[in-house]
């Protein structure tokens, strides 16, 4: 693979170059999303529409679209020179990476009961996604990113750390709970109840959304900055529009529940 990068970029110097670039471009994207999401919901599950191309397997989309941030990745860190993953601020951080990837590619899709299908155009935007963030964090994490020698036991690190462990349980956690709305032969939707459910309507949400905002704190640099603003603003949008969903749909929806943040939105 290093023949392939080398081909690819002239220097390392024009590799950074570029992954600062993609990070930029990044933010861009998500300020762009910002304002589209304001008059369209993510068109995947129950806001699915046929004029987002033909309908995908949910299972067989989750798992094709996630795989290149765990593929690429293991590509990137194994196969190539990859002279920073012997330091232990940087193997911690891309084993944040891969811990959220192996359980979002080989157990979530696995573990789907029911589900919409997934338009066409949903699935392939994730596909490119995956592939483009994938290379941009761990290629610098692995070949490029510098760290105090004690960045490890820095506030920030540690902080940031904290943040994504509860944030990747939080997430975890609240997929189960919504895989076991429904007993066997079940249909419709039913109000998430039990962790942070009883706080907010995008439990799940809010737990992706803390972990990727603890990764760019521990790991300090443009390209984990900018697929936190990313995440936030896609799932922030897709939690404030299950919120007004439920409250429309279910007479006896928790009126103090709010969409996102506890006690406050």
């Amino acid at each position: 693979m290093d023949v392939f990068l080398s081909w690819l970029f002239s220097s390392e110097e024009q590799e950074l170059y570029i992954l600062d670039c993609m990070a930029y471009f990044m933010d861009f994207m998500a300020a762009c999303t910002f304002v589209s999401l304001l008059f369209q919901n993510v068109p995947y599950g129950r806001y699915a529409s046929s004029k987002y191309g033909f309908p995908v397997n949910v299972k067989f989309a989750w798992f094709i679209q996630e795989l290149p941030s765990l593929l690429l990745p293991l590509c990137l860190v194994f196969w190539t020179s990859s002279s920073k993953t012997s330091l232990l601020p940087n193997q911690l951080l891309i084993a944040m990476f891969f811990c959220h990837y192996v359980q979002r590619t080989l157990i979530y899709p696995f573990l789907i009961r029911g589900g919409k299908a997934t338009p066409f155009a949903s699935f392939a935007l994730a596909f490119v996604f995956c592939m483009y963030n994938g290379y941009m964090q761990v290629r610098y994490l692995s070949h490029y990113a510098e760290y105090p020698a004690d960045w490890v036991t820095h506030p920030r690190f540690i902080t940031g750390s904290a943040l994504w462990l509860i944030g990747w349980l939080v997430n975890i956690h609240s997929d189960h709970i919504l895989r076991n709305l429904r007993k066997p032969g079940e249909t419709g939707y039913k109000i998430p109840r039990g962790g942070i459910f009883e706080f907010v309507s995008g439990a799940n949400f809010l737990g992706e959304i803390t972990e990727w905002a603890g990764f760019a704190l521990a790991g300090r640099s443009a390209h984990s900055a900018a697929f936190s603003v990313f995440t936030t603003v896609v799932l922030a949008n897709r939690a404030v529009a299950h919120h007004k969903w439920y409250l429309a749909k279910f007479e006896d929806y928790p009126k103090s529940r709010k969409a996102l943040i506890p006690l406050v939105f």
